[in-house]
């Protein structure tokens, strides 16, 4: 049996990548939508934002997680990236037909969540 070195093990994105080709299609799914970053970009999209600065802010995720997590949304034909600004380059990311057609999966999603996981405030001293 090969064993793999800890710089060759699976990285979280490929991680996700193994779950493109399952037979399940919520696995498939996940294997685009899956990582909560992904999901809040893909919602903040929904709810209008639009910039890298605008998703930066509402999410307080770092600049490179932020960047990869557009990147491979563009790449899997989620959002798709336009220039509006060319000094400096600037992108505006808009979802395409394929990520506006995960509107119901993600409005079941905050229906659940705000069903059965409602938010909790600590208790009054």
């Amino acid at each position: 049996m090969e064993r793999i070195k800890p710089s060759e093990a699976s990285t979280p994105a490929s991680k996700w990548d193994q779950l493109a080709t399952d037979w399940c299609p919520v696995a498939r799914a996940l294997s685009v939508i899956g990582d909560r970053w992904t999901m809040l970009i893909v919602r903040d999209c929904f709810l209008g934002k639009s910039r890298f600065e605008e998703f930066q802010k509402s999410l307080g995720v770092t600049r490179h997680v932020l960047s990869n997590r557009l990147k491979r949304l563009v790449e899997d034909g989620v959002l798709e990236r336009n220039v509006y600004s060319t000094r400096p380059l600037r992108y505006a990311y808009q979802l395409s037909e394929k990520g506006r057609d995960f509107a119901p999966a993600l409005v079941g999603l905050k229906d659940w969540g705000k069903k059965h996981m409602p938010i909790r405030k600590p208790a009054a001293a």
